[in-house]
């Protein structure tokens, strides 16, 4: 299975990935051309070989007019310069989301971005006290990440999405100059993300940050499983040039390309997510009703109740919700002021998707989106859209379950 293991010995940042990403084929000008699917200007891309400490790889930056975006403090720490000035006049990750929501990057790219961003967005709001959708970007700082972000993950998507395996995060020691003063490293928007996804986290003797918040997102966004490299036979190796010569190993991102080996290795994805569950016998059916509608419309992945026996005898149900990490403290608050419940209780799981793609399918009824998932290149499943569907029975006065049996035998025939 193709696999890219991202060796994080001397840290990661935006630009470094990036970096890293182009060294192993990824093209600069399709990569220019799918960035320009942001409606974001005022900026430029400048891509060339750098050399740190003796090794060679891929300097990438972003130019934001007549400033050189990724020349700050840390490798190219733009987020501790530029967020969470109340007084800068930028993007908020709200406005964020919609730019992605409205470009015309790939479903994969938007949906893999906006996870990204949210995970800074959840680390600086907890930081601040906001909520994700109040932090705010410097305008500097939000065109950096954007491009660094969004940029990653068409990079991934041109290299065919492979699996993402790391090393064990290690940061410097020492402080970094935030908007609010001086502080420790790690950063606290580091730490806070690795936090969210239950990353283990070292130091070591270099006297400079060496993980940014966005390589933090980008780590805890991809990367299935941190540790030593394991039955992985490199096919090409990418390095990602940072801005900083350091004083105890090369400032640069080392990426391997390869296949895994062992019957183990499947192509699905995983992520963690929270498992929020209480247990009660004095709830009504209305308010279960509309806690449960309440949670899916805040984000919720899921909302169930399921009957069970308590003590005494007395029945009740077992509500659970499942949601992003980051967010289980939300959900919790839902939760308790929502519902019955004196308590929550909270864990944290790890899920095996099948790799999903939406293609538009030709019907009778009219065009149809319908979700594949796949696994080691097989499709598995083809489940049409709802709401395509609904509005495809309505407009033809047909059965929803005949639009749905349409969409599927479409879907499993293939490109004509």
């Amino acid at each position: 299975m193709k696999t890219l293991y991202l060796d994080i010995f001397s840290g990661i940042s935006g630009d470094m990935f990036l970096g890293a990403l182009l060294d192993l084929g990824v093209d600069f000008t399709a990569l220019q051309k799918e960035l320009g699917k942001l409606r974001v200007d005022g900026y430029h891309l400048h891509c060339a070989r750098a050399e740190r400490q003796q090794i060679e790889g891929v300097k990438f930056d972003v130019h934001v007019g007549g400033h050189h975006g990724h020349g700050h403090a840390a490798h190219e720490g733009h987020h501790h310069e530029h967020e969470h000035d109340e007084h800068a006049h930028g993007r908020n990750f709200a406005e964020i989301k919609q730019l992605i929501a409205d470009s015309g990057l790939s479903p994969w790219v938007k949906e893999k971005a906006v996870a990204v961003f949210q995970r800074i967005a959840v680390a600086e709001g907890k930081i601040h006290g906001k909520t994700p959708d109040e932090v705010h970007f410097h305008e500097v700082g939000a065109v950096d990440s954007i491009v660094d972000i969004v940029g990653g993950c068409i990079g991934l998507e041109m290299l065919q999405r492979p699996r993402v395996l790391a090393g064990c995060p290690v940061d410097g020691v020492g402080w970094i100059d935030c908007a609010h003063g001086r502080f420790p490293i790690p950063a606290p928007a580091t730490l806070e993300i690795f936090a969210a996804r239950s990353v283990s986290v070292s130091q070591c003797e270099e006297p400079h940050e060496l993980i940014t918040p966005t390589g933090a997102a980008l780590l805890a966004e991809f990367a299935e499983e941190f540790g030593p490299m394991k039955n992985l036979r490199p096919e090409r190796i990418g390095i990602g040039v940072g801005g900083r010569s350091n004083k105890t190993r090369p400032n640069v991102l080392r990426a391997v390309l390869g296949e895994s080996e062992g019957s183990a290795a499947h192509d699905w994805e995983i992520d963690t997510i929270a498992v929020l569950e209480t247990n009660l016998d004095d709830i009504t059916a209305e308010w279960l009703g509309h806690f449960t509608e309440k949670a899916m419309a805040a984000g919720a992945l899921d909302v169930f109740h399921t009957p069970i026996q308590m003590k005494k005898n007395r029945p009740g149900v077992l509500l659970t919700v499942l949601c992003e990490a980051a967010k289980a403290d939300d959900f919790s608050e839902m939760m308790l002021r929502e519902t019955t419940a004196f308590g929550i209780r909270r864990t944290v799981a790890e899920r095996r998707k099948l790799r999903r793609e939406f293609k538009t399918v030709s019907t009778p009824y009219g065009s149809i989106t319908v979700k594949i998932g796949q696994l080691d290149g097989q499709t598995l499943q083809i489940a049409p859209e709802y709401e395509s569907c609904k509005k495809a029975a309505a407009e033809k006065q047909a059965p929803l379950k005949d639009v749905y049996e349409a969409a599927r035998r479409a879907a499993s025939a293939g490109p004509p």
